[in-house]
């Protein structure tokens, strides 16, 4: 083959190459093209992501730190803030801040009435209305249920704090109007006036809602400052009430009784269980001293059972002792929340059956406020304590100004007339008009009347005048311990 031959086909050869390359080329710069908008569409995929997974964590640190229903800041991120407040306080001599606790007034009774819907909505216009009161580098938060915190930093004014409490009292005591229903609420306010001397910030917080407590103690509506004798006080009735638990474990308790006397006969007809607590330190305590604790733990509940008991059995004894007084009676104070127990008439009715008495000798006490506030409630419990032939008695009558028309139809057998009304009776008739009235009262609805606190000669002869049956006090009997009880009964004529 000739030279021009062989060049021909190396010239071929390389021209095929060449096309080759560039095809290969065009291919190679193709996948790099497709590869690239393969690889951006896929970042821009991996930054959505990124980006809603971004939102989703920042949307967890939001809902970690606020309340879902207002939006507030939360617990969690009140006490960081406060915390902060703290160590400033700590580094800066004149570096001041207070915090508010606020508590809204009978929100329960809204909640409970207009519904669950309509109390969100209070919460959600109690917030904003809270909100405006404030500067925007202070904090308002939600603790939960009805319970707001305020943190407020730094102000020059010393008297800032009291006016930004009344802003609040006065912002709030408007009426809002929720779902075609106008709406009255209050707060109750705690103020603590914060300093270096506090290590924590639930210290703070604590001792702000004792000030609120003792806000809502005095009236509503209104706020207190904290000092440490309320701190004082609440440690002391912690102390009190643990106490009680243990007492009423180790039978601390005792029941005393004063005697009911019958006029007409000067006769003892029945005697008050009244309760009293033999305290291991400060000695016998009157219920004065200790049943508004009971109250508030709830101890009260099974206090007044154990009184039921005991009241049942010595009722017993004494007439096993002394056959021929088998018409006395005891009378037993029932507490609103044990009269609310479902199972109060099961309970009364197996004292009854354990110590064979009479159902007509357990005679029930309740207070005429306790009437007011449950008037249905009471009623239905009233009706099924008298289908057993428990008698009930109204204590403390003509202090609770209840409606004497609903007074009517109540199933209740006895007035006993405050021993208020009785003191205001003095010579020359003073004072009687009040006790004249119930009397009537009672004469109309078929009713007993029983005068208490009777102290005096002058009180005695004027409610004999007036036509009253029975009366207790200290003119005659103090309240008896068991065995003092059980000479006067034995001293009964038959």
């Amino acid at each position: 083959m000739s030279l021009p031959d062989e060049f021909g086909k190396l010239n071929i050869y390389i021209n095929d190459t060449i096309d080759h390359l560039q095809i290969l080329n065009t291919t190679l710069e193709q996948q790099v093209i497709e590869r690239t908008a393969e690889l951006k569409h896929t970042n821009a995929l991996l930054e959505i992501e990124l980006n809603e997974r971004r939102k989703a964590e920042e949307q967890l640190s939001y809902s970690a730190l606020h309340d879902p229903l207002t939006n507030l800041p939360n617990r969690r991120l009140f006490i960081d803030r406060l915390n902060h407040a703290l160590e400033r306080a700590k580094r800066r001599k004149n570096y001041s801040f207070a915090v508010f606790f606020l508590d809204l007034d009978r929100f329960k009774v809204v909640n409970d009435s207009l519904g669950h819907d309509t109390g969100d909505l209070l919460l959600i216009e109690s917030a904003l209305r809270i909100s405006s009161c404030i500067r925007r580098e202070d904090t308002v938060a939600r603790l939960g249920g009805d319970e707001f915190v305020i943190l407020l930093e730094e102000s020059d004014d010393p008297v800032y704090y009291i006016k930004v409490a009344d802003r609040i009292l006065h912002e709030m005591a408007s009426p809002v109007t929720l779902e075609n229903h106008k709406v009255f609420v209050s707060i109750s306010l705690g103020i603590v006036l914060g300093s270096e001397s506090y290590d924590n910030a639930e210290d703070i917080l604590r001792d702000a809602d004792i000030a609120m407590y003792q806000a809502k103690k005095r009236g509503r509506g209104r706020y207190e400052i904290f000092n440490s004798s309320m701190l004082d006080h609440v440690v002391s009735r912690s102390q009190l009430e643990s106490a009680m638990r243990n007492s009423l474990e180790n039978g601390d308790f005792v029941v005393y009784y004063q005697p009911i006397m019958q006029l007409t006969t000067n006769q003892v007809i029945g005697f008050e269980a009244l309760l009293r607590w033999n305290h291991p330190e400060k000695g016998l305590l009157l219920p004065e001293d200790f049943i508004s604790i009971a109250e508030e733990t709830g101890l009260i509940i099974p206090i007044g059972y154990w009184v039921i008991e005991v009241a049942c059995k010595q009722l017993h004894d004494w007439i096993t002792l002394n056959p021929n007084q088998s018409h006395l009676s005891v009378n037993v104070n029932l507490s609103p929340k044990q009269f609310s127990e479902r199972d109060l008439i099961d309970k009364v009715t197996s004292a009854i059956t354990k110590y064979h008495l009479d159902s007509s000798q357990l005679k029930l006490e309740i207070t005429e406020s306790l009437i007011i506030e449950n008037r249905e409630a009471v009623s239905e419990t009233l009706e099924r304590l008298r289908q057993i032939g428990i008698q009930v008695e109204i204590d403390d009558f003509g202090t609770g100004y209840s409606s004497l028309g609903y007074l009517s139809t109540l199933p209740v057998d006895t007035l006993k007339i405050d021993r208020s009304f009785i003191n205001q009776i003095r010579e020359n008739n003073g004072g009687a008009e009040i006790v004249q009235t119930i009397l009537a009262l009672a004469q109309n609805l078929g009713m007993n009347v029983i005068a208490e606190g009777v102290e005096t000669i002058i009180q005695l002869e004027k409610l004999k005048t007036l036509g009253c049956d029975f009366v207790q006090g200290f003119y005659f009997y103090e309240a008896l311990d068991p065995l003092e009880a059980v000479k006067l009964i034995q001293t009964q004529k038959n």
